[in-house]
C-alpha cells in the first residue's frame, strides 16, 4: 500500500477561498496518496493589528466565535474530528449562505456540532477565552511558516509551505490532481516565492 504524504491546512471557517481549497484538497485525496490534516487559524488574530474596513472588522469580529469552537475540538480530538466539523460548518457557512444570517451563528454552529457527531455544548466556546491560547498558537504555527503579508488557507507539505492555491470553483478529478501536481512542483523550489493574478469571478461552491 501507497504511503500517504501528510498535508497541513491551516482554515478559518468563514474564509470562503480557505473552504474551496479544502474542497480542492479532500479531492485530490481521492486520486493522490495524501493525508488531509486540519489545523485552525483566525482572520480576526491575523488582522488584530492592521488597518482593514470597518464591516470587515465587525465580520472578523464575528468570525472568532465559530474558531473557538474549532480550536475546543481540536484541543480535544484528532485532525479527523476537526475535519469532520469543518465540512458541516463550511457547508452551512458557504453552500447554504448562513453566513448572511450571523444572528443565529449559534443555532448554526450547533447543528455543526450534532451533524458532526459533537457534542452542541462546544458551542460555548464561542463567548468564552478558554481556548485562546490554544487557537494562537494553532494560528502562528501556520502563519509562521508562511509570513505575516498572506492569510488562510496555509498549506504545509513537510519543510515546504504556502498560502492558497486560490481557487474558485474547486478543481474536481484528475483537474485536482493537475493542480496538486503543479502546485507542489512550483513551492518546493527554493527560491520561488509568488504567482498571482487578479481574481475575475466570486466564490464558486458547487
Amino acid at each position: 500500500m501507497t504511503e500517504r504524504t501528510p498535508v497541513d491546512l491551516w482554515f478559518d471557517p468563514f474564509c470562503p477561498f480557505a473552504w474551496m481549497t479544502s474542497r480542492w484538497l479532500l479531492e485530490v485525496e481521492k486520486v493522490r496518496p495524501i493525508e488531509p490534516r486540519w489545523h485552525i487559524m483566525s482572520l480576526n488574530i491575523l488582522n488584530e493589528d492592521k488597518d482593514v474596513p470597518e464591516t470587515y472588522r465587525e465580520m472578523i469580529a464575528k468570525a472568532i466565535g465559530p474558531v473557538r469552537v474549532v480550536a475546543a475540538v481540536q484541543d480535544k480530538y484528532d485532525s479527523e474530528t476537526v475535519g469532520r466539523l469543518y465540512t458541516e460548518l463550511g457547508t452551512r457557512f458557504h453552500n447554504q449562505g448562513r453566513l448572511k444570517e450571523l444572528d443565529t451563528l449559534r443555532e448554526t454552529v450547533e447543528e455543526a456540532l450534532e451533524a458532526a457527531g459533537l457534542d452542541r455544548a462546544f458551542a460555548d466556546a464561542i463567548d468564552s477565552e478558554e481556548f485562546d491560547e490554544v487557537l494562537r498558537a494553532s494560528h502562528d504555527d501556520g502563519i509562521n511558516r508562511v509570513g505575516q503579508e498572506v492569510g488562510t488557507p496555509v498549506i504545509a507539505i513537510g519543510d515546504v509551505a504556502f498560502f492558497g492555491p486560490v481557487v474558485s470553483p474547486a478543481p474536481k478529478g484528475e483537474e485536482a490532481a493537475k493542480l496538486w501536481d503543479g502546485v507542489r512542483l512550483v513551492a518546493g523550489i527554493d527560491g520561488f516565492f509568488e504567482l498571482k493574478r487578479s481574481r475575475t469571478r466570486p466564490p464558486i461552491f458547487d
